[in-house]
């Protein structure tokens, strides 16, 4: 375990995702380090991780996904994470708005939170578009292709291509949330916070849980396994 990076203990275990993130380590965008190297920027010993994650149940993960057809994973990244994202923006946007207008006076905070809210906001919605008219049904197509040992299509050289400016897009989300973290002291409302200043961080924070896990199983599983699983299947000429 000692030289595998964070990114793939936590492929290997998404229940070890929950570890990583207490101790505030990267285990999507920035999980390519091992866990020694990721610990020289915080304050915990790797072997307080070790420790914790070996007192997991080893023998069941509650979903493993490193292992899943990949035609599967898409569909739950779809039907989980976009899903989510797709039905929480409106909600978080609407939220951010009304705290930014109600209290940026007294704390102008939330006038940039919203603003970069608003902004994240309009990217993912293209992203998602992007992912499921172009990239994801490449992959499923990929996949079922492989099994039933027919050719395919590609429809734009390499699956290399899209996924390298997916993975772009997901250190702009990632940075941007990282900033709206500062700004709310760790989606930590004040004192004198009304429900709605409450709610608008509490979905913060869970949004930003949510993204780590979806950029995680994109990042570190499905892209990688995509693009060495498309070099089995051969093109349409």
């Amino acid at each position: 375990m000692e030289n595998k990076t964070v990114a793939q203990i936590v492929a290997s275990d998404m229940r070890t995702a929950t570890i990583f993130k207490k101790y505030g380590i990267d285990f999507c965008c920035g999980g390519g380090k091992p866990v020694t190297e990721a610990c020289k920027a915080t304050e915990i010993e790797a072997s307080t991780i070790f420790k914790e994650i070996e007192m997991l149940d080893a023998t069941k993960a509650d979903s493993d996904f490193d292992t899943m057809e990949l035609d599967i994973l898409t569909n739950h990244i779809l039907e989980t994470h976009h899903v989510y994202v797709k039905e929480s923006l409106p909600i978080i946007s609407e939220f951010a708005n009304k705290v930014a207008k109600v209290h940026g006076n007294h704390n102008p905070e939330n006038i940039e939170i919203a603003k970069l809210f608003h902004e994240v906001s309009m990217e993912l919605q293209q992203h998602l578009m992007k992912e499921e008219g172009i990239l994801f049904p490449h992959i499923i197509d990929c996949a079922i292709a492989q099994r039933n040992g027919e050719k395919i299509q590609v429809p734009f050289g390499s699956v290399q291509n899209p996924i390298r400016m997916m993975e772009h897009e997901h250190d702009i989300a990632g940075d941007v949330f990282k900033k709206i973290e500062k700004l709310s002291n760790n989606f930590t409302p004040p004192e004198h916070a009304c429900n709605t200043y409450k709610a608008l961080y509490h979905h913060l924070k869970e949004f930003q849980d949510d993204l780590h896990i979806h950029i995680h199983l994109e990042n570190n599983i499905l892209f990688p396994k995509a693009i060495e699983m498309e070099k089995s299947v051969k093109p349409i000429q």
